[in-house]
């Protein structure tokens, strides 16, 4: 029997995901609903039993008995687990059976539902004559079933809890165990997977996606060094030819300049109109690659592996590409969603401290705008939250996912992503590049959770709680003093949100709550107020 290491570890050969759990507990209806999420077909295999049977399910146990209606549920099983990928709803004993297990385990994921007895049995008692295990003695029959197979559901890795959830709330869940999202509003769809080991499952990502030779892979110089002989070998081995174009690394690179660098070496490379081009590295690389795809021959396909938390967290997804100006960040740009987005946390053990905090910035942003519970978890400090980087990663992609799903070409709700950014590239940009970009970022979100407690939109404490969790991570939390406020308010008013000559700030009023749209009049005031303020640096 296969043991799943990770949630998303899924094997070469497909990527079905599971509902199971006890009866009543709502298996169709989230298995309906997260097929819907992922745009993937799903079944609901009681149903499919049905169907191909032509019988109705208590008709099979009263007339055949249980025996048979186990022998059919297995040999639908071997049908629907040969279908592409797809959500699949198992009946509550589906999986007793060590072989349906057995092939159930190899072939993807199983989530199990669960909920207290008292919930199982209201919902049980609303169908009681579709549930033929439960006849009988109605739904007190369901308390000695459950009994007899709590140590078998017991035995599952990845529960989630519907008794507090609506259905909805339980398909999301399960997406952010499984570390799997699909973005819909865009074209072309795609999906972002988080994915342990997941650069060794690239081959097979790339022929799904009907990816053909050469395969050119954009990167800098640092990653080039670390990943172009792992992933050669990786791709080569399915006859896949990478073709390496680096360049320096660095925010400087992030240019006009560099974006025709690339344009010459994808015509080098003979890369045509039908080729994909793969972004490894950080944030400025995928920026970068996906505008050089955007741009050449009117736009090709790409697809992002990003190798920084920050890139892995929010700069992958969304769909923006760009390059900077000397006069600003991200001024020449085009919304270009990638092909696929396939994010190993693994690989981000290796990051150094100061790389680590640099990403943690977003993550911080994330849950601040809108989960507070990430917020908590990111409260928890830079040791124990590396214990986990699967679900960090994977909670930080899902605020990001949700957010650019209600609004992809930022009209109204994405602009809360904004939060810490106005402040944070024009702070990033006056420092000459010196500053990272989590590190302006930073400062960016305390300046304007300041700026929020100024204008009376945020209680008091809210800059100083959010200035003391910065630190937690070594990130600065005010305007370093080699920076001049004049320099910084030049530079925010070129930035890309501007609007008939109003800066719009998203402000953070609570923890988990965002303000966009906000003008604020008496900036140079505010931000001189606030660079003399006595938080660490």
């Amino acid at each position: 029997m296969q043991t799943i290491t990770y949630f998303g570890q899924m094997n070469n050969k497909t990527e079905h995901i599971f509902i199971y759990g006890p009866p009543a507990v709502g298996k169709t209806t989230i298995a309906a609903l997260l097929a819907e999420n992922l745009s993937r077909p799903w079944i609901d295999l009681d149903a499919f039993i049905q169907q191909t049977s032509g019988r109705w399910i208590p008709e099979i146990f009263k007339e055949s008995g249980e025996e048979e209606f186990r022998r059919l549920e297995s040999l639908a099983l071997e049908k629907v687990v040969q279908y592409p990928p797809s959500i699949i709803a198992l009946g509550g004993g589906a999986l007793l059976d060590d072989g349906n297990r057995s092939l159930v385990e190899t072939s993807g994921e199983i989530i199990l539902l669960n909920a207290p007895i008292e919930i199982l049995q209201s919902r049980a008692q609303q169908a009681l004559d579709e549930r033929p295990l439960l006849s009988g003695q109605g739904p007190e029959n369901l308390r000695s079933l459950l009994a007899a197979r709590q140590a078998h559901y017991d035995s599952f890795q990845a529960k989630v809890d519907t008794s507090l959830l609506g259905a909805n709330e339980a398909a999301w869940e399960i997406q952010r165990k499984l570390g799997i999202y699909h973005l819909a509003q865009m074209v072309p769809e795609y999906d972002v997977r988080i994915l342990p080991g997941g650069f060794e499952e690239l081959p097979t990502h790339l022929t799904r996606l009907a990816c053909r030779n050469p395969i050119p892979i954009v990167c800098d110089s640092n990653v080039e060094n670390i990943y172009a002989a792992r992933i050669s070998r990786i791709l080569e081995q399915y006859d896949y030819k990478p073709i390496w174009i680096s360049v320096p690394a660095g925010e400087k690179s992030k240019s006009l300049k560099t974006a025709q660098t690339l344009w010459e070496a994808f015509l080098k490379a003979d890369v045509d109109r039908k080729s994909t081009v793969l972004a490894l590295g950080g944030g400025m690389i995928g920026d970068l690659t996906g505008f050089a795809a955007a741009t050449y021959m009117r736009g090709i396909g790409w697809i992002n592996l990003p190798t920084s938390l920050l890139a892995q967290v929010d700069a992958s997804i969304g769909g923006k590409t760009g390059v900077n100006l000397p006069q600003g960040k991200n001024l020449v740009g085009v919304f270009h969603p990638p092909r696929l987005v396939l994010s190993d946390p693994e690989v981000l053990r290796t990051l150094p401290d100061p790389e680590f905090n640099n990403g943690m910035a977003e993550i911080i942003k994330h849950g601040l705008i809108l989960d507070p519970d990430l917020y908590q978890i990111c409260q928890a400090g830079p040791e124990t939250i590396r214990k986990d980087l699967f679900r960090l990663v994977s909670r930080a992609v899902a605020v990001k996912v949700k957010v650019v799903e209600n609004d992809p070409f930022e009209k109204g709700l994405r602009q809360i992503l904004n939060a810490g950014h106005t402040i944070g590239h024009a702070v990033e940009k006056a420092s000459g590049f010196s500053l990272r970009h989590g590190e302006a970022v930073a400062i960016g979100l305390v300046a304007e959770a300041f700026i929020s407690v100024k204008l009376g939109l945020a209680h008091p404490g809210l800059y100083s709680d959010l200035a003391h969790l910065m630190r937690l991570y070594e990130l600065p939390a005010t305007i370093p003093n080699n920076l001049k406020i004049e320099n910084i308010l030049e530079y925010v008013q070129v930035d890309k949100k501007r609007s008939q000559g109003k800066i719009k700030f998203a402000l953070p009023v609570d923890i988990g709550h965002a303000e966009p749209d906000v003008i604020v009049e008496d900036l140079p005031a505010i931000l001189e107020e606030f660079s003399k303020l006595p938080l660490s640096r």
